[in-house]
């Protein structure tokens, strides 16, 4: 999946004149946080409600400033961006490293989109498969070529087909995989996959009753 099948677009944008308080309700009428300001077109800074309250507030360092000062006086810049084919995993890495809350998206120097927090978890939700009926398997797996390859293998066996597929590091030696099958039957499939000698994580082994 990449940045294009997430990000929104058109984009809301204001001129580095636009005041803070035009800015704050624009944000206010489009439910948005993150604004892009642009000067002559081209992109120079973002502004975001927090920049908006700090800047306003009688608390800031240089005091509260009014609310008719223009943006470009508490606009963050230079700006993070992103490309619209960068992988949306790329897109999370940078924003969680920069630890920003929204990435615009740039086309040849042009804004074509922008991608917030929200989009990436609705880019995991959608590649998790949960939007279709289906079932969770957790299988913990050797980290060597070919285990993977077996499971769905097995998989495959029972004519179950794989809605979605991820798998990440556990220790230096085995991998968890995270698989949305086609069935909500994932216990009974979850115990057949145990006696084949998987370690199923996801759904739990019942206890055994006692006697």
């Amino acid at each position: 999946m990449l940045v294009k099948d997430v990000m929104n677009s058109p984009v809301l944008t204001v001129e580095v004149g636009t005041s803070l308080e035009e800015a704050y309700w624009l944000m206010l009428k489009h439910n948005i946080r993150h604004i892009p300001v642009t000067a002559q077109g081209r992109l120079v800074g973002m502004i975001t409600d927090r920049d908006i309250r700090l800047a306003t507030s009688p608390l800031s360092a240089k005091g509260a400033r009014p609310t008719h000062t223009p943006v470009g006086e508490a606009m963050s810049q230079p700006v993070v961006t992103g490309h619209p084919l960068d992988p949306v995993e790329e897109a999370a890495r940078v924003m969680r490293e920069r630890k920003i809350g929204a990435l615009p998206v740039l086309e040849e120097e042009r804004i074509v989109g922008i991608v917030t927090g929200i989009d990436l978890l609705d880019a995991l939700l959608r590649l998790t498969g949960v939007g279709k009926p289906s079932g969770r398997l957790e299988v913990t797996l050797p980290d060597r070529p070919g285990e993977l390859a077996r499971l769905c293998a097995e998989l495959a066996s029972r004519n179950i087909n794989i809605h979605s597929l991820l798998s990440y590091p556990l220790n230096p030696t085995q991998v968890n995989s995270v698989v949305r099958v086609s069935t909500p039957e994932v216990r009974k499939l979850a115990q057949e996959l145990r006696q084949q000698g998987f370690s199923v994580q996801w759904p739990p082994e019942l206890p055994s009753k006692g006697l």
